[in-house]
Parts: structure tokens; C-alpha cells; sequence
């Protein structure tokens, strides 16, 4: 199967969601792949799965998991894995990830889902057991997992360790790269009383091995009101802060897979490309200049 990407550089993706199905699989090829959150085709045929791999027959697909909780340290569900790497042998993702995050817990001898991406503390105890998590499941998929960092609106004091370190201090030892998502770097200054976003992003990316960063996200949120967190809600366009800090990443990362996500509030298929237009040209000028 030949699936050339519009841009020899960088591939600049957008997230698959059902409003879109239709424009996706009908119109001309505006983007280079497209991202699905893997849980939501864990189940077995049926009209999702179907379109699905209508779009792997036009697109790359990478696989995108929020449920998996990589940073717990209650094992994660064998039924969970199953389904997951059923998932990867039908789709054949060119990239997967996962959160730096936990959501398994045990209550009353059950074990249970968090229904969320809980932050962990940056300790070296919490590192040693997400990497041996990580290393479960690539051993079990077959397949290397991409981490990503992840919004948060608490800081635990026993933290040690800033979470980029704890990140690259995860790919030396597991071999599993980051995924950069800036807007939550710039969510996580903003409520974390850091008010200057650009350095917040600028000292996040310096703390990476080059060779460790595999992708970006890119994502803009709703402005809070006075005295109320950001919330990460990936409701609106790619903010100016995050799309400063996107030249700086594309200029010491190089190029490098970047997704738009837009979760809430969907726009019209049409905004979205735009958005992911904004991308590749912001790509072409920072990488063109930074070869000249």
C-alpha cells in the first residue's frame, strides 16, 4: 500500500472524530495521518471498526491510548492489553502512545478505573514502576510506546524530580520516547503560578534528549475565569503561546509527527485542516531556515 505524505518533512496529523467520519473518507487528502484514541474501537466489528479501517486504507494511523495508566501500580487489566493489541495487529499504527499518568487502583479488593489521567508524583519509587509497566507492554504489543506529558492541577511535595526529567530518565532506560504536548506545558505554567508560558516551555524542552522527543501535540483550551485553573479541554484553536513554543520545538527537535487535537466544541471539518495548515507552514519556514 503506497501512502506518501503531502509534506516530505514533517507529517501533520488530526484526531479522528465521528463528526468528521464523512469528510475524512470523502474528501481529498488534506492531512498526512490521522490519530484515534484506541479505546474508543476496542470493540469487536461494528460501524466504528468499519470506518476505522476505511480510513487506514487512505491514511497513517496512530494509535493514541488514554485508559491504559502506565504509572499505576496496580497491574494493567489483561483483558485491557488483549484488546489493545487486537486493535494494533487490525490497524498497524505507525506511532502509539500513552500518558504519564495513572488510572488503575484496587478499592474494596475491586479493581478499579479512574475514568481519568491522574498525575503521579516524579519520584524515583514512581519511575521504577512505570518503567517496569512500560516494559510489560511493549514486551506484550511487540511494539514501542511513546509517552506523553500530561496536564495537571495538583503537585505532590515528595516530587523530586521535574517531569521532563522523569520522562527522559524513562526513555533511558525503556527506550520509550516522548510525546510533547506544549499546550500542556503552557496549561500546567499557567496554574502552576509560573506566568512566564515560553520559559516554562523553553526550560521543559531543554530538560529532553534530542534523540528522545518521537511527536507533538498541539492543542488550545478555554480561557479560565478569574481565579479558576486552566482546564486542559482542547475546546478551541491552537493558542499563540503553544504555536511560539511549536517553532522552538520544531527548531531543537527538528521535524518531527504533529497532531492537532480539538476534543470539544468540534469545528467544521474545513477549520480543523486549517489549523493543520497553520502547522506545515509554520514547519516548512522554521526547518527550511534552520537547514539554510
Amino acid at each position: 500500500m503506497s501512502m506518501s505524505v503531502l509534506n516530505s518533512n514533517v507529517m501533520i496529523g488530526v484526531g479522528l472524530r465521528h463528526p468528521h467520519f464523512t469528510d475524512i473518507l470523502t474528501q481529498p487528502k488534506q492531512v498526512d495521518f490521522i490519530e484515534v484514541h484506541s479505546e474508543n474501537f476496542f470493540g469487536q466489528g461494528g460501524a466504528a471498526l468499519s470506518v476505522l479501517k476505511q480510513v487506514r486504507e487512505k491514511y497513517p494511523v496512530s494509535l493514541h491510548s488514554t485508559s491504559m495508566g502506565l504509572g499505576s501500580v496496580q497491574n494493567i487489566p489483561q483483558h485491557y492489553l488483549d484488546r489493545l493489541k487486537k486493535l494494533t495487529e487490525n490497524i498497524d499504527p505507525f506511532l502509539m502512545s500513552e500518558h504519564a499518568c495513572f488510572t488503575w487502583g484496587q478499592q474494596q479488593g475491586q479493581v478499579i478505573h479512574s475514568g481519568d489521567l491522574l498525575p503521579i508524583a516524579h519520584t524515583q519509587q514512581t519511575l521504577a514502576t512505570m518503567c517496569e509497566q512500560v516494559e510489560k507492554v511493549q514486551d506484550f504489543l511487540g511494539r514501542e510506546l511513546i509517552i506523553e506529558n500530561v496536564s495537571a492541577y495538583i503537585k505532590f511535595d515528595e516530587s523530586h524530580l521535574s517531569e521532563a526529567e522523569f520522562l527522559a530518565q524513562l526513555y533511558q532506560r525503556t527506550g520509550a520516547k516522548i510525546l510533547l504536548d506544549i499546550n500542556n506545558i503552557a496549561v500546567n505554567s499557567v496554574n502552576f503560578d509560573n506566568s512566564d508560558i515560553q520559559q516554562s516551555i523553553t526550560d521543559y524542552m531543554n530538560e529532553l534528549p534530542v534523540a528522545s522527543v518521537a511527536q507533538i501535540h498541539l492543542a488550545g483550551c478555554s480561557i479560565p475565569l478569574v481565579g479558576e485553573l486552566t482546564i486542559d479541554d482542547h475546546a478551541c484553536p491552537v493558542s499563540d503561546e503553544v504555536w511560539l513554543g511549536y517553532k522552538k520545538a520544531l527548531t531543537r527537535f527538528g521535524a518531527l509527527p504533529t497532531l492537532i487535537e480539538w476534543d470539544s466544541d468540534l469545528p467544521e471539518w474545513s477549520v480543523l485542516v486549517a489549523e493543520a495548515k497553520k502547522a506545515r507552514d509554520i514547519a516548512d519556514a522554521v526547518l527550511v531556515r534552520k537547514s539554510t
